[in-house]
């Protein structure tokens, strides 16, 4: 089985092959993490209800949980209107950092002028 061919005609992929995928908590629209898709990690996140990756650090495919335990569960994908990015709806199980966070975004906010702290 590969990705549905409809669906792999809207993607515009980087030069390695690759989508951006944003992953969110869907019911408190908390962004959680950003990870890599190929077209079959997405086959693999669309098909078994669990998020997969690619790996660029390690050159392979990742299901999120299977060795920490914090895993995503898929709820809805969605495509942007360009087609180079793709929002993941999950139920988070755990946090969704490699660092154990809830959150990859946990670091303290970078300045902007002209904003309240």
């Amino acid at each position: 089985m590969s990705l549905d061919p409809a669906v792999a005609r809207r993607l515009k992929r980087d030069r390695d092959g690759l989508v951006c995928a944003v992953v969110q908590q869907h019911d408190t629209r908390e962004v959680l993490m950003v990870g890599w898709m190929d077209d079959e990690a997405l086959h693999r996140t669309l098909t078994s209800g669990r998020v997969t990756f690619w790996s660029r650090s390690r050159s392979e495919y990742w299901r999120k949980g299977d060795t920490s335990g914090h895993a995503q569960f898929v709820k809805a994908v969605s495509l942007d209107c360009d087609g180079d990015a793709l929002l993941v709806s999950v139920d988070q199980v755990g946090g969704a950092c490699h660092t154990g966070d809830r959150t990859c975004f946990d670091a303290s906010p970078l300045p902007v002028p002209g904003t309240a702290r």
